[in-house]
């Protein structure tokens, strides 16, 4: 490996290697560069939200009752159980959501004692920019990559992620 090509992580399995080289820290500098690039991707995902106002998990709501299709709403519990939230979380995100004039919710045609959220006009207006936006830039992060090796990291992604959530 060429010395323009090393990184922080290199420099820790290399002390790892001294210290314990009964050790194996491949495993370890493949889970520290995946953390770091979490890290680093988040930071500049969360930086498109932020210029409309957003919080990631913000986005996440419009998101979901954008891309449920017209008309754009959801029952409060799909929408926690679609974005992975508890009961509290996602009406303390709803209630937000609701002040700034984005969502709006509104009796169940279907039971009246339920509820259902939908986006407003605002609402969707805003999150189509935000989302054309946020793919362009998670598309900017990954153009270093070339189409086999992007296709190669979303292979090896699934297979990773299928494993942890076998065992999770």
């Amino acid at each position: 490996m060429a010395e323009d090509e090393r990184d922080a992580i290199d420099v820790i399995q290399e002390q790892w290697l001294r210290e314990r080289p009964d050790l194996n820290g491949e495993a370890m500098a493949v889970i520290g560069r995946l953390g770091r690039l979490y890290a680093l991707a988040g930071e500049q995902v969360e930086s498109v939200f932020a210029a409309h106002g957003l919080q990631r998990g913000e986005f996440d709501v419009l998101a979901a009752l954008r891309r449920s299709g017209t008309p754009h709403e959801l029952n409060p519990s799909v929408l926690a159980d679609t974005l992975m939230l508890s009961r509290a979380g996602m009406t303390g995100r709803l209630d937000r959501l609701e002040q700034a004039g984005l969502v709006r919710r509104i009796a169940d045609a279907n039971d009246r004692r339920a509820v259902r959220v939908a986006l407003t006009d605002g609402g969707l207006k805003l999150i189509d920019v935000v989302v054309t936006e946020h793919f362009a830039n998670e598309t900017r992060m990954l153009s270093v990559l070339s189409d086999q090796d992007l296709e190669h990291l979303d292979r090896i992604a699934r297979i990773l992620l299928a494993d942890l959530e076998r065992h999770a």
